[in-house]
């Protein structure tokens, strides 16, 4: 039995056998965190993956569908830390993922450098604006702004966890792009894969997906462009794919 507080509902996730704890006024997953766990890279049967900013663990229980890894998420936020421990406990992941209330800056010494073969981040994508340009609801504008951690701190801290070899994913805004590859080598990532998803043909990419690997060797790819809606604004066969599976196809 599935306790849910306030205005929290219990989703289905996706096409996926698994449901999630849902708030509209507190936290709920968009499309960005959905394309974050396909898009990164994770060892199917063994190995540590920790995923930073986790939220609700949409990102962990989607990840724990493609991998037997064992899985951390870390939040800052207790509301949304409590939100993430009741859906692992509902869907009886709870020997796969575990999940941390904490600041990510913190990780490196509580859980040890080169740790993780994957880390993975969806983190706030907008800088502190001024309090009165602020969104006035306080869950909603920590998951959207840097007030706990910066763009900086997420890469520096994913620089710590993994390990050598290890990969980094993270999902973000096409204007970040230069900071984030001019922050990955700061802290000794090299930039291996780089998507951009755009809402379809003809107009400006709002999403970009990208992973580097701890200590790696230049040879970046650009991924074909990813559309998420049609001329018809349905999604398009490939993101059909990606939320439902193969049978999303036809």
């Amino acid at each position: 039995m599935v306790t849910l507080k306030g205005d929290e509902r219990l989703d289905y996730l996706l096409a996926e056998k698994l449901r999630i704890i849902q708030s509209p006024s507190v936290f709920a997953f968009s499309l960005d965190a959905v394309l974050l766990s396909k898009f990164a890279y994770v060892p199917i049967q063994k190995g540590n993956i920790i995923d930073l900013c986790t939220g609700n663990a949409v990102v962990p229980l989607l990840l724990s569908t493609r991998s037997k890894a064992h899985i951390t998420g870390v939040e800052i936020q207790e509301r949304l830390y409590d939100m993430g421990q009741r859906s692992i406990l509902s869907n009886e992941l709870d020997r796969q993922i575990s999940l941390i209330h904490g600041d990510l800056k913190d990780m490196p010494v509580e859980l040890g450098y080169g740790r993780f073969d994957v880390v993975t981040c969806n983190p706030p994508y907008f800088k502190t604006p001024k309090k009165e340009e602020m969104n006035y609801n306080e869950h909603l504008a920590i998951a959207r702004h840097e007030i706990h951690c910066t763009l900086e701190d997420v890469i520096r801290v994913s620089s710590q966890l993994a390990r050598m070899g290890g990969k980094i994913s993270l999902v973000h805004r096409p204007g970040r792009l230069l900071d984030i590859t001019e922050l990955m080598r700061k802290y000794k990532i090299e930039p291996k894969r780089i998507q951009f998803v755009y809402p379809k043909q003809g107009k400006e990419a709002n999403t970009l997906l990208v992973e580097g690997i701890k200590g790696g060797k230049p040879d970046l790819k650009l991924l074909p462009p990813l559309f998420v809606y049609n001329d018809k604004n349905e999604y398009t066969k490939e993101v059909r794919y990606i939320l439902y599976g193969e049978e999303g196809l036809y």
